[in-house]
């Protein structure tokens, strides 16, 4: 039902769009911040959850269904990711889903190449960031798809760097009601990876939480729900460090960045609590469909198929 709802939002932005290009009746200058802030709360409500970032959904919907520069679009998407993972940590924090220390390590690597990352996709076409933003989102619905996501999985034994950063835990599984104890190993290529996903966050301006959230689960061994909140810490630091590089070279525009990011907050803080409670397959299942349509979308955009 959610699912149905959001592509018939989506489809009469489209519409609305095509309305306001010339030869059709013009909006009003109200009805795009309206649109953005209302997609944003939805897109908060279902990204926390899933551990992906606002940005992953901000990006390629607005991008493709919006009538903004595709670099405005991306810098307000860092802010959007970064208000949703504000917004959602201090709950996060406390319900022990996510982790601080595990945290700190990942987001340190990630930052620094985030900013390459940023500097290098706005000195790229914007034709040729949305194809590559399209084929991106698409590879994230497939990675989606095959990866077969394990609720606790089972670490034996931690390595010695996770030893000595204590990158270990405890929380309570709302769903189930039961106390679960964890760890992680093979930290040294979770560390790697995150270098290259602090790039990818930086150029798309998408966060990255589709990559963090299966790297800290399947490569690194922790559980789902910790992988998924943990993500949202690591979002909050490595957005902030890209979003200057925007900002800087004035690609954030108040009018796309503000009614985004507040919807973007009040969403996420009911995703927040959905966390504890919800079925990561049925918030999954919603975001496949939405990131399949709006790659899609993206992808014919940058090739001028669905201008």
């Amino acid at each position: 039902m959610r699912a149905r709802a959001v592509g018939a939002l989506l489809l009469l932005l489209a519409q609305s769009a095509h309305a306001g290009q010339p030869g059709g009746g013009a909006l009003p200058w109200w009805v795009w911040p309206l649109g953005l802030f209302v997609v944003c709360f939805v897109i908060g409500i279902v990204a926390v959850p899933a551990g992906i970032g606002g940005g992953t959904l901000f990006v390629p919907i607005v991008g493709s269904f919006f009538p903004f520069h595709l670099d405005f679009v991306r810098g307000a998407g860092l802010l959007v990711a970064l208000a949703s993972a504000l917004a959602a940590g201090p709950t996060l924090l406390r319900s022990g889903l996510g982790s601080l220390r595990l945290a700190l390590p990942m987001a340190v690597l990630a930052s620094a190449s985030s900013i390459g990352g940023a500097m290098l996709g706005l000195a790229m076409p914007a034709a040729i960031v949305q194809m590559l933003l399209g084929t991106l989102v698409l590879g994230i619905v497939a990675l989606m798809l095959v990866s077969k996501h394990s609720e606790h999985p089972q670490v034996e034994r931690p390595d010695a760097l996770s030893q000595a950063l204590a990158l270990h835990g405890v929380f309570v599984d709302g769903a189930s009601r039961r106390t679960v104890s964890w760890q992680v190993h093979r930290s040294v290529p979770g560390l790697l990876v995150f270098l290259g996903i602090g790039v990818l966050a930086g150029m798309f301006g998408i966060g990255a939480g589709w990559a963090n959230v299966p790297a800290l689960n399947l490569l690194m061994g922790a559980p789902l729900k910790v992988a998924a909140g943990t993500s949202s810490v690591v979002l909050s630091l490595v957005d902030s460090a890209a979003a200057w590089v925007y900002i800087h070279k004035g690609a954030v525009l108040p009018m796309i960045a503000v009614p985004s990011v507040v919807g973007m907050m009040l969403g996420a803080r009911i995703g927040a609590r959905l966390l504890s409670v919800l079925k990561g397959s049925v918030i999954r299942r919603l975001v496949i469909a939405v990131l399949l349509f709006a790659g899609a979308r993206a992808l014919l955009k940058g090739a001028g198929v669905w201008p």
